[in-house]
């Protein structure tokens, strides 16, 4: 058996595993997963000066949101860890499914059809080459 009280032994445990990249998540974004991955895949892998220029001149909606959370990156780089900004670079990133919000909308004869508003949780994690 371990040693010591739970919560000293997962405090133990969370410190072995804690991320040491910058990274920015921004939670509860009103667009779909779908849509937020077609903007990330387009910036994955890529270093942030030229995934800012992406960004910029993408017609998404969700490119104005990822952008914000990729500028948040990269201050959180610089001033938290240190590091250059020219030697960043994307390391991961990711969209998941947030909760999703119900609606009503009012059709034909009485009847109602549901609208689904989704919303996703957005993660971008930088590195440096």
């Amino acid at each position: 058996m371990a040693k010591g009280h739970r919560s000293q032994i997962k405090r133990a445990r969370n410190e072995n595993n804690k991320e040491t990249r910058p990274h920015a998540k921004l939670s509860y974004a009103r667009v779909s997963v779908q849509k937020a991955c077609f903007v990330l895949d387009a910036i994955r892998g890529k270093d942030v000066t030229t995934a800012l220029g992406i960004l910029t001149y993408s017609p998404r909606y969700a490119s104005s949101l990822i952008k914000k959370l990729l500028e948040s990156a990269i201050a959180n780089a610089e001033n938290n860890n240190g590091m250059n900004r020219d030697s960043l670079y994307i390391a991961e990133c990711f969209a998941d499914k947030g909760p999703t919000m119900k609606r009503i909308q009012p059709r034909a004869q009485g009847r109602a059809y549901r609208i689904e508003k989704r919303t996703s949780h957005i993660t971008i994690v930088l590195d440096e080459r």
